[in-house]
Parts: C-alpha cells; sequence; structure tokens
C-alpha cells in the first residue's frame, strides 16, 4: 500500500533503476512445494494399482523387522520403503500404502517420511540415476563439479532434473554426498564415482549405456572408487606417513604404578 513518504509511482520507477540479476545456487530447475510434498494421481501410480512384495523380499522384510520390538516395528518404515523402492523401481502411492499396512501405522506416517527424506522417489527414475555433487568441496575439488556438469550435459543431452528419451538415465543435482576429499565425484545408483574428469565421465556412461544394451559384449564398466588410478584416498603421491608398524614397548610407553608418588617434592 503506497505511503505519503514512497508513493507506488516513485517506488515502483527507483526499483527499474536497479536491473536485476542474479546466479542461481543450483543448476536443476526449482521444485515447488507442491511437488515434493503432494501426491497426484497418476495412470501409472495411483492408489488402485496394486504392490505386494515378492517372496525373496518378504524374507527380507521379516529380518528386518526382526531387528525391532514388536511394539516398536514401526521404525523399520525406512528401510521397508527402500526395499520397496528396490523392487519396483520408485517410491509409488502403493509401496507406500504396503509398507503402512505391514507396520499398521497409519498411511499418512509413511507419506510424511517418504516425502521427507529424498533418497525415496517418488517418480520413476532411468536404470541409471546420476546424482551429481555440486557442493562446494566438490566445486573447488579436481577440475570442479562445473565442468563435470557441462560434461553430462553434452554427453547425454539433458539437464540436471530430467531423464533421457530412451529412459536408461535420470540425472539430478544433490548436495554433499560425503566423499569430499575424491572430488569431484558423482553417485549412481548405490556405487560412488570420484575423482572425475570430463572424459572420465563420459567414458564412464558410454561404458553403462552400452552395457544396458547389449552393443559390445566386451564393454567392461570401470569399478566404482576413483577413476584416477589411487586407492580410496590416498595421497595421490603415496603414503607419506605410517610407512612402518609403530614400536609398542610397554616398559617406556606406559606409567608404572605410583610414579607419581615417587616424583620429588618441589
Amino acid at each position: 500500500m503506497a505511503s505519503k513518504l514512497f508513493p507506488v509511482s516513485r517506488a515502483s520507477r527507483a526499483l527499474r533503476q536497479f536491473p536485476s540479476s542474479y546466479r542461481s545456487f543450483s543448476a536443476a530447475p526449482q521444485r515447488c512445494s507442491d511437488v515434493l510434498a503432494v501426491h497426484r494421481n497418476k495412470p501409472t501410480n495411483n492408489p488402485s494399482l496394486p504392490f505386494q512384495f515378492s517372496d525373496q523380499n518378504l524374507k527380507l522384510a521379516d529380518e528386518i523387522l526382526k531387528r525391532y520390538p514388536p511394539q516398536y516395528k514401526k521404525a523399520a518404515v525406512m528401510p521397508l520403503l527402500d526395499l520397496g523402492q528396490r523392487q519396483h523401481g520408485y517410491t509409488s502411492i502403493s509401496v507406500m500404502n504396503e509398507v503402512a499396512r505391514m507396520l499398521e501405522m497409519p498411511p499418512m506416517r509413511v507419506y510424511e517420511v517418504a516425502t521427507f527424506y529424498t533418497m525415496y522417489n517418488r517418480d520413476p527414475v532411468g536404470k541409471y540415476f546420476v546424482q551429481i555433487c555440486t557442493t562446494t568441496p566438490c566445486q573447488l575439488g579436481g577440475c570442479g563439479s562445473d565442468a563435470i556438469v557441462k560434461a553430462i550435459n553434452e554427453h547425454l543431452g539433458i539437464t540436471p532434473g530430467h531423464t533421457t528419451e530412451d529412459g536408461l538415465f535420470t540425472y539430478i543435482e544433490v548436495e554433499c554426498l560425503g566423499a569430499c576429499v575424491n572430488a569431484p565425484m558423482v553417485q549412481i545408483n548405490d556405487d560412488y564415482y570420484e575423482d572425475l574428469t570430463p572424459e572420465s565421465i563420459k567414458t564412464l556412461l558410454t561404458a553403462l549405456k552400452d552395457s544396458a544394451n547389449a552393443t559390445n559384449a566386451g564393454t567392461k564398466i570401470p569399478a566404482p572408487g576413483p577413476l584416477s588410478g589411487r586407492s580410496t584416498c590416498e595421497n595421490s603421491a603415496g603414503l607419506t606417513n605410517l610407512q612402518e608398524p609403530p614400536v609398542w614397548n610397554p616398559e617406556t610407553m606406559m606409567r608404572k604404578d605410583n610414579a607419581l608418588d615417587e616424583q620429588p617434592q618441589q
């Protein structure tokens, strides 16, 4: 509402003098709250579509439930949702309802968990779920995550938040995945690939695609972990300490009984 000091017309003219320029913190498209926390029925995701755990997964579910006292079996909601997602491909509303039935929970309590934790995909994802970390350590480490994002964009022909037309790759941008010392890195399904370069990420994606399409029987997918040749997160120049077993001598390393009493008085 306009005031005597700042009439609407003057205020609007003053604001137009300053051009709006800002840099988005994320390269992925914005996700409104209704996308994150609201379910809307779709032909492939609605309560009328039945879901049941397979016989093998029912055995796993029984093993999971044995970890908790019967009166606290609701605590198994997260591992059971993960189990349902692994079987179904994503956490549909039917998966949530089946978990609620098994745990004798109100369905809304299960929905609250599934919509809070981003590891539950409530929409279908590709065979290879690519999560690129763009947090500060990955931005600064190695060649930087910006170079990896650009390489993935060029190679897959999509930007974060989208799936390739063949349904093989879903590609999103995420926050820190805890492998900062091996930055930049991506998580693909359950595996971490680290110490990336634009060339190594393209080689990895090509190998995954060839393996899925069986276009090259001799395709070898790089092993998870650093793609730079180093082991885990060791110094790239090799070990610089702990190169010999420590010498442990109880006679010199430990204080004898009553040693404090034997010290001379000051």
